[in-house]
């Protein structure tokens, strides 16, 4: 990739949520921080305009989205610019890209960068982001809002999708690279929350 620089532009991004289950979440390092920041990105994308797609692997065994960031997707957020009503995309493929729903839901958009959240960052996320590398998306990894049950497994993981061609960044520089500016539309909404 040389030294190519990549730029979120709201226009162009998606936000996708991977796995974040009830069976699954507590198992997590940082399970509650991980939760409070997965909130604060689902959030900020709906007030920024970002639509968001939710997976959810084998629901019946590992349970829904747990309910703080299934609230976040389809609360009433003051000036939301935009609609992420979206049913929870249901897979069994590790990799969100082996469901034919999600690759739907993900074409449909007509963007081509794609912001990742979600567990477990050594399996469904990684997996998650190098199909979508291979398939030419542009893939930025929210490193605090991925997790595993080990930490070993998450550096991991996260040094390989970097090495793929994915860029590790924060929730927080995630919602202010999509902002932009302080004279912005947001801006101010996104402040509060991150506070």
């Amino acid at each position: 990739m040389g030294n190519q620089v990549l730029r979120l532009k709201k226009e162009d991004a998606v936000l996708v949520g991977i796995d974040f289950q009830e069976r699954l979440m507590p198992a997590m390092k940082n399970s509650v921080e991980l939760e409070a920041l997965a909130v604060k990105l689902v959030k900020g994308c709906r007030i920024l305009g970002v639509p968001t797609i939710i997976t959810q692997q084998y629901t019946k065994g590992l349970g829904p989205t747990v309910s703080a960031i299934a609230s976040a997707l389809t609360e009433k957020i003051d000036e939301e610019i935009g609609d992420s009503e979206l049913l929870p995309v249901e897979k069994t493929s590790f990799s969100a890209m082996g469901e034919p729903a999600f690759v739907e839901a993900l074409e449909k958009l007509g963007r081509k960068t794609v912001i990742i959240a979600g567990i477990e960052a050594h399996v469904c996320v990684q997996q998650t982001v190098i199909d979508l590398l291979e398939k030419g998306y542009t893939v930025f990894v929210a490193n605090d809002c991925i997790s595993s049950r080990s930490n070993t497994d998450k550096k991991y993981s996260q040094r390989r999708m970097g090495d793929a061609g994915a860029v590790g960044t924060t929730c927080e520089s995630i919602l202010f690279e999509l902002c932009g500016g302080a004279k912005e539309p947001g801006f101010k909404q996104i402040s509060a929350l991150v506070k």
